[in-house]
């Protein structure tokens, strides 16, 4: 999502002139250090007495909490916390159990009775003792069947349930009951899961004797199951004090403290000023005293300098083509940042505490000095040190903090000196161990200069401080240049010796898959490297866009003449468009390659435009022997042409390599021929004409291309032979 925001940004800006780029970012950065610092320097205070009416909508200056309302809220919110209740499971599962008990003996009444007819069928000749038992079972009558049941039922049961109850279930049939049964027991368990208390139990019944009045059955078994309710349901949630306790802690220790906000609204036009209200108002200090207008107008002034200086710094470096619209955006990011950083840290400042030691501040010129240059660091050093001066002025309107602006100048300054070597991983690190330094030195020095007294453990708290704001910095630097090398693809020099390391997964596949084209572009690396640096280009850039120029060539390492070792040429195998298919497709296959890994554009680029739009001659040639309507486009590459310096370089050099590795014996002259050669060739077929190269540098790159070459393939002493001697 914040890539899509870049990207739409940065073709806003590709619409515009640089001059109205670089005005519109200025403007962009002035409103915010504006919003920003507003109320660092301007409080509007009242004269209003309580019951007046508000003349004006009032809103509230800074952030601050109102401890009585927080009190009171806290209360309220005990209070409505609802009492907690245990359901007990035993008692759920006693009910349950006599409700099934009734039933299941029910059940085998039936089945006795059941048992002892056909008994009595099958047993006619059984002496008389034997019918005398029989009758007993199966002819009993009714109360003798309830005399049977009551005595294999619990005495709870016998005892709370009417005998015309049970004698009513008696004479209902088994699969009636059944039916009743699976009814009844699945409204009692609805409702014993929701809880039964003392003061809704005959709510619950009630909701019981609903879901059987509503049900199919017939009225005799309702009415069966409607006086069986009232002996079911009891009691079987009950109050707990230490739940009710935990629940009421716990939500007063969710009551979030009632804040005043800084531009939240305490009284609005005609709203009468109530004793609350006035209180809120004295709270957050705009009864104090007057203010007026005076410390808006230096602010405004303050910001004017400001946007001009940050305006001028960006339009030199627009004049020496250093300034693209990623680095405009870099640096009112990183601007917004740091200040962003002090606004946030100064809310927690007090007369109490010295927070200001913590902050980050050499954060910004320590990116600013990886990913633009110097000079543009030094000054915006001195800059974030006049804001921050503004910042944590307490909100006291027309005072300056200059105790904090002395120690973020320090501070961004050690940042920017002991940033020496960008090339150096731990340059970051190293310079936070030099900011730690510098800060602490600025802290005792403001400790010793004092009038107040200050204890051990108050030196070594604000020294701590200041070593945490080194290494903050140097973490925060350390953290975000990806994030600026990524999503704004500002390439910086940490990012290339990253991508440098021989322990690259592409690296490590050219080195694997195509061992020769590894050799040519460390040779190539080489070449381009030392070019560049001798015409002012960005020599580390050229070194390692030469690494990965040729990654296209591991799609198929075989077709390309420096892999092929102690093999025939598969080329002699196929027609020439093929073998030119094959070989112009490897700088795009790279580039591909290079894309789906997330190399920076620089590098895609480099890989993409490193053969332009030349001429593949070996195999155009070698056609047009045997077609000569050959169409030389088929055999050209399609681009585009190299459209920086360093991509101009690396397509020279990538040529002279392979052209001199073919010599047999590459004398100095022979190597000043094919070069010459190759430069002229380049020139002539207009492959140069898109990058910015001169033909004065041309003259440097060539010269300096000839005097590598010569230090690689220098003549060697012949040994004499045996025969010699």
């Amino acid at each position: 999502m914040f890539s899509k925001i870049v990207s739409f940004i940065t073709n806003i800006f590709k619409t515009k002139t640089n001059w109205v780029t670089i005005s519109l970012s200025v403007i962009v950065l002035g409103v915010f250090i504006f919003l920003v610092t507003f109320n660092n320097v301007y409080t509007k205070t009242y004269e209003i007495e309580r019951f007046n009416r508000a003349k004006e909508t009032i809103r509230s200056p800074i952030t601050i909490e109102n401890e009585q309302e927080t009190q009171r809220k806290t209360r309220e919110i005990s209070n409505s916390v609802q009492d907690r209740y245990v359901i007990s499971d035993e008692i759920t599962e006693e009910r349950i159990n006599y409700i099934n008990e009734i039933f299941e003996a029910l059940d085998k009444l039936d089945e006795e009775i059941e048992n002892t007819d056909n008994s009595s069928q099958d047993s006619k000749q059984d002496d008389s003792n034997d019918k005398e038992d029989n009758k007993d079972l199966s002819d009993i009558t009714t109360q003798e069947k309830l005399h049977h049941l009551k005595q294999i039922l619990s005495q709870e049961i016998t005892e709370n349930i009417n005998d015309s109850v049970l004698m009513n279930f008696i004479e209902i049939s088994p699969e009636e009951r059944e039916e009743g049964k699976e009814v009844f027991l699945t409204s009692l368990t609805d409702v014993f899961e929701k809880g039964v208390r003392t003061e809704n139990i005959k709510s619950a019944i009630t909701e019981v004797k609903d879901t059987i009045k509503y049900s199919t059955m017939n009225d005799e078994l309702k009415s069966g199951l409607n006086n069986l309710t009232d002996f079911a349901i009891v009691e079987n949630s009950f109050f707990d004090a230490e739940k009710t306790a935990e629940a009421r802690k716990e939500a007063e220790s969710n009551v979030e403290p009632v804040v005043i906000r800084a531009g939240e609204i305490i009284v609005r036009e005609g709203q009468t000023i109530t004793n609350e209200k006035y209180e809120e108002l004295n709270l957050v200090g705009l009864l104090n005293k007057e203010r007026n207008i005076y410390p808006i107008v230096g602010l405004f002034l303050l910001i004017v300098l400001f946007t001009f200086v940050v305006f001028n710094e960006m339009f030199l470096l627009d004049r020496k083509k250093q300034l693209n619209s990623r680095k405009v955006f870099a640096i009112l990011l990183i601007t917004v940042i740091v200040i962003g950083l002090m606004k946030i840290i100064s809310l927690y400042m007090s007369h109490t505490n010295q927070i200001f030691y913590v902050v980050p501040v050499a954060t910004g010129v320590l990116l600013v000095k990886q990913l633009i240059n110097e000079r543009l660091a030094i000054v915006l050093a001195s800059l974030y040190s006049i804001i921050g001066c503004v910042i944590f002025n307490g909100e006291i309107s027309g005072s300056l903090n200059m105790e904090t602006g002395i120690y973020f100048l320090f501070a961004q300054m050690a940042a920017i000196i002991f940033l020496k070597n960008l090339k150096d991983r731990f340059a970051v690190i190293k310079a936070g161990i030099g900011m730690s330094a510098i800060n602490v030195i600025t802290v005792l020095l403001f400790i010793f200069l004092s009038f107040e007294k200050y204890t051990l453990a108050d030196l070594f708290v604000q020294s701590g401080m200041g070593i945490a704001s080194a290494f903050l910095s140097a973490v925060l630097t350390i953290g975000l240049l990806p994030f600026f090398e990524t999503a704004l693809g500002i390439l910086t020099d940490m990012k290339l010796l990253q991508l440098a390391s021989p322990n690259q997964p592409l690296l490590k596949k050219i080195l694997t898959e195509a061992p020769g084209t590894y050799h040519h572009s460390i040779m190539v690396a080489n070449l381009s490297e030392t070019a560049c640096e001798a015409i002012g280009a960005n020599g580390l850039l050229a070194r390692v866009g030469a690494y990965y120029h040729d990654i296209g060539k591991t799609v198929q390492p075989q077709y390309f003449i420096e892999n092929q070792l102690a093999v025939r040429n598969p080329h002699d195998f196929i027609e020439p468009k093929q073998s030119a298919e094959i070989i112009i497709s490897h700088p795009y296959n790279g580039a591909d390659m290079l894309k789906e890994h997330k190399f920076p554009k620089e590098i895609i680029d480099i890989a993409r435009e490193h053969h332009g739009t030349s001429l593949l001659k070996f195999f155009y040639f070698k056609e047009k022997e045997s077609n000569g309507k050959v169409d030389e486009n088929e055999f050209r590459y399609p681009g585009p042409k190299p459209q920086t310096k360093e991509a101009a370089v690396v397509c020279i050099c990538d040529s002279v390599e392979a052209a001199v590795r073919s010599l047999e014996e590459p004398t100095e002259l022979k190597i000043e021929e094919i070069v010459s050669s190759i430069v002229n060739d380049r020139l002539s077929d207009g492959q140069l004409n898109e990058s910015p190269i001169t033909i004065s540098d041309l003259n440097i790159v060539q010269k300096t291309v000839c005097e590598t070459l010569k230090g690689i393939f220098h003549s060697r002493i012949q040994y004499p032979t045996k025969e010699a001697n």
